[in-house]
């Protein structure tokens, strides 16, 4: 694991899904403030609301993003294949890219639409990172 540089696929993950979050957050409170809500206060629960649907798409990044980070992390101190990391953590980038995309746009159903199977991509991306993660550190 001398090498870093070896998960770089990984690392920008990382540093890319830290990105999101970081333009979602103003992006979001700005259509928040617009509607006059309070900081921190959520719009109506209702998918019909572009608002609500930027502030549903931020939310769910936030509740991800720290799995993410862990079992990716560990994964890398483990020293899990970097060619096993580097994919996993890619396609669970990819697959926020595309949950943001389809959150905003109102894409589907909320609920078992196309939203809910990406979602689960990017889940299994994270659980293979840990068990991986487990199986290397054992």
């Amino acid at each position: 694991m001398d090498d870093l540089g070896q998960y770089g696929h990984a690392i920008v993950a990382l540093a890319g899904t830290a990105m999101m979050g970081l333009v979602m957050s103003p992006l979001t409170a700005l259509r928040k403030q617009k509607l006059g809500l309070a900081p921190g206060a959520s719009p109506e629960q209702d998918y019909g609301l572009e608002t609500y649907r930027w502030h549903r798409a931020y939310l769910n990044l936030s509740e991800t993003i720290g799995f993410f980070v862990a079992v990716t992390a560990a994964a890398i101190f483990a020293g899990v294949s970097p060619t096993c990391v580097n994919w996993l953590a890619s396609i669970f980038f990819i697959s926020r890219i595309a949950l943001i995309v389809v959150h905003v746009k109102g894409i589907g159903k909320p609920n078992m639409g196309p939203r809910s199977f990406i979602y689960v991509v990017g889940w299994l991306c994270c659980l293979l990172l840990g068990l991986a993660a487990i199986g290397k550190a054992l």
